[in-house]
């Protein structure tokens, strides 16, 4: 039997995930972090569903445990133990336990678009592929070593998730539109579009993939500097064709309204992140809004 199922409620045609099983998985805001399960030498525990090694992917990696056990690995993806999905997988970003986007190489970064890439591929005939990240505690992360989760849904489940919109203002790069829509839900949440049309993220080129890397790289960086060091945030992939990347800073708590109505109150004027963003997004070498920011937040 599953543990999950998906119940739609029979008035708002609204989908909810029933998983309590959920409730038991490890989480470091409990203080129920165990020995972390993605760092080197718990290889051979874990089924693996796809691996990049030296640069090389690998799937199903491999038939014996002897060689699962091979620490030179840069990225792995497992099933996760919890799931909420008929698939739901977790893709560990690299061996190492603490940096996330902005501290890895550039390189890793598009290691890691890629895995996202390979799996959205391998399973976009099985549902709806919904790729996301969530990163600090107030985020919904469970285990602090960086990791991404990829959820497929059954088509049948009706996902509310905002299709793409034309942006007024926006910052320009090789492939991509970044911008705030008029509309958004959340302080300082900001959009990557690409500016071909009419694809799904199973589409994006390793051309796209090395722009969206940097992007994605400048843009933490951007927000670490606006909201100090680790700030809480989610990201997403929309599973839908016109995809994008959605950026949300956990930065306010939703209330009694937001919660009861879903109708968000968003207490920040998007022309003023698209500005700051606009400011910082053209810094002349990677180092120097990290230099800001130690600046503003390391002084003695």
């Amino acid at each position: 039997m599953a543990d999950f199922k998906f119940i739609e409620n029979s008035i708002s045609k609204k989908w909810v995930i029933s998983s309590p099983r959920r409730a038991k998985r490890p989480d470091i805001a409990k203080g129920t972090e165990p020995v972390c399960p993605f760092c080197y030498g718990n290889e051979a525990k874990e089924k693996e569903s796809y691996r990049v090694q030296d640069g090389k992917e690998y799937g199903n990696w491999p038939a014996s445990n002897a060689s699962r056990s091979d620490a030179g690995w840069q990225i792995r993806v497992i099933p996760n133990k919890f799931p909420f999905a008929p698939i739901h997988e977790i893709v560990i970003h690299s061996p190492d336990h603490h940096k996330n986007f902005d501290e890895l190489p550039l390189l890793q970064n598009e290691l890691i678009l890629k895995t996202f890439r390979q799996r959205f591929q391998t399973h976009q005939d099985k549902g709806q592929v919904y790729i996301f990240h969530n990163h600090s505690q107030t985020s919904g992360e469970s285990l602090p070593h960086p990791h991404s989760q990829i959820a497929v849904i059954p088509d049948f489940v009706k996902l509310d998730i905002t299709p793409s919109s034309k942006p007024q203002d926006f910052q320009e790069t090789e492939h991509f539109k970044v911008f705030c829509p008029s509309s958004s839900e959340w302080p300082d949440e900001v959009w990557i579009s690409p500016k071909t049309s009419d694809t799904f993220y199973s589409e994006i080129t390793d051309g796209e993939i090395k722009d969206l890397a940097k992007t994605l790289y400048r843009l933490i960086q951007i927000f670490d500097l606006r909201h100090g060091n680790e700030f809480p945030f989610n990201f997403y992939i929309a599973p839908f064709s016109d995809w994008y990347l959605r950026i949300i800073p956990r930065i306010k708590t939703l209330g009694g309204f937001e919660v009861g109505t879903n109708v968000s109150v968003n207490t920040q004027d998007p022309k003023e992140t698209m500005a700051f963003i606009k400011e910082h997004f053209e810094a002349p070498n990677e180092a120097k809004i990290r230099e800001e920011h130690q600046a503003k937040y390391h002084k003695a």
